[in-house]
């Protein structure tokens, strides 16, 4: 279970990694329609794991309550929406492709604030993956070993092309490739710090597991929703991401059914 337990928790940052890695290896700035595909991308997965890896099992969880099975997913989702609101409105960050930011005023750089804006996305996907773990590791009969990797390795094929979207601006801006590389690793370590944490609740979380599966999603959908999908759907119009969305999702759909 230990092994399991930490390849869970900190597959995802290994993806943002490789992700942020690309500065490396790629010369010019990143091309729009390649971005636009990556966006789409990850936002299918999110969307994906969202519904097979936490609502749906926090449903069957809830399955005692009868017709009001819907409520502690009801609750959830909306916990989730609102809670990434309020840190959307209270922490300073800067999207992607944007120049005016978000959040409360600061004094804080561009760059500094565009891996807020990633990191801040990133705890819903960390607190996700903890959730999960904390179910499995609880022997909840609707959470297995597998349903935990497969989350994990959906989030961390969608931590790729993050890793790659907040590095490669910031190098084509004139940042040193390290650097960058840096910046785009360290908008991923709140994932593993999330999960981490999250399971240490555990005594805590598995109690409430179908609230705390959907509140993870909620604030998952949130993130799709006021973010990668006006991202990749920006300036000129592109079917691009939403086929690249499609993908995401069908892919994550076959390896939680498959696998999980």
């Amino acid at each position: 279970m230990f092994i399991e337990s930490v390849v869970a928790i900190f597959m995802p940052l290994v993806g943002t990694i490789l992700g942020a890695g690309c500065v490396f290896f790629l010369k010019d700035k990143m091309n729009q329609s390649l971005q636009r595909f990556l966006l789409g991308f990850a936002g299918g997965v999110m969307v994906a794991a969202s519904v097979w890896s936490l609502i749906i099992p926090a449903m069957e969880q809830s399955a005692h309550m009868g017709k009001l099975a819907f409520l502690p997913a009801f609750i959830g989702v909306w916990g989730g929406f609102l809670f990434l609101l309020l840190l959307d409105k209270l922490i300073p960050h800067l999207h992607i492709n944007s120049t005016c930011p978000e959040g409360k005023t600061c004094g804080l750089g561009k760059s500094t604030m565009m891996v807020l804006a990633v990191a801040l996305h990133n705890l819903p996907e960390g607190m996700a993956v903890g959730v999960v773990v904390a179910g499995w590791l609880s022997g909840s009969e609707t959470i297995s070993a597998a349903a935990a990797l497969v989350l994990s390795l959906g989030i961390a094929l969608q931590n790729l092309p993050e890793g790659a979207i907040i590095s490669m601006p910031l190098k084509s801006g004139g940042m040193s490739r390290r650097r960058a590389f840096g910046y785009g690793v360290l908008s991923g370590v709140v994932e593993p710090l999330g999960a981490i944490a999250t399971i240490m609740l555990a005594s805590w979380v598995v109690p409430a597991l179908p609230y705390l599966l959907t509140f993870s999603a909620g604030a998952m959908l949130y993130v799709v929703v006021e973010e990668l999908i006006p991202e990749m759907s920006g300036g000129e119009h592109s079917n691009l991401g939403t086929i690249a969305f499609a993908a995401g999702f069908t892919l994550m759909m076959v390896l939680d059914v498959a696998l999980g």
